[in-house]
């Protein structure tokens, strides 16, 4: 009966080490791939760099704890991925349309474009409870 046992945690455990393995290599093969530059030089984390430095100047507190308050619901080990991912979003379309300062509305559109369908519907919940009208960016969804 012993060996039995032994014989069975002994194959779970090899799964799991297996499983989490792959699991692993494929984060850090999707980190790679983004590493890797494109035809312009720069790899999609170069830019996103890029553009969080250039607009780096033009982030209100305010604004700031808005992006905070949206990237709440991603897992901690992730929030600094999202956050840098949509910052930089908000940065592109920040120098895209030569504005000032980071509003609420250009935070609203780079939210809208750098997250997946499935994260919209966390924002219209955000900013409803914030009161923010969200007609103006219903194409954007």
């Amino acid at each position: 009966m012993f060996a039995n046992w032994t014989q069975w945690l002994i194959l779970f455990w090899t799964v799991f080490l297996v499983v989490m393995l792959f699991i692993g290599g494929f984060f850090m093969f999707r980190k790679f791939l983004k590493r890797l530059p494109k035809e312009d030089g720069k790899s999609i984390i170069d830019w996103e760099e890029h553009y969080i430095k250039e607009t780096k100047h033009l982030w209100p507190d305010k604004e700031k704890e808005l992006l905070e308050e949206l990237v709440k619901p991603v897992p901690e080990l992730f929030r600094d991925v999202a956050r840098q991912k949509i910052a930089a979003k908000i940065g592109e379309l920040a120098l895209e349309e030569k504005a000032d300062a980071i509003t609420e509305s250009l935070i609203v559109k780079g939210y809208i474009q750098a997250t997946p369908k499935r994260d919209h519907k966390f924002l219209r919940k955000t900013l409803e409870k914030k009161q923010i009208d969200i007609t103006p960016y219903e194409s954007l969804f």
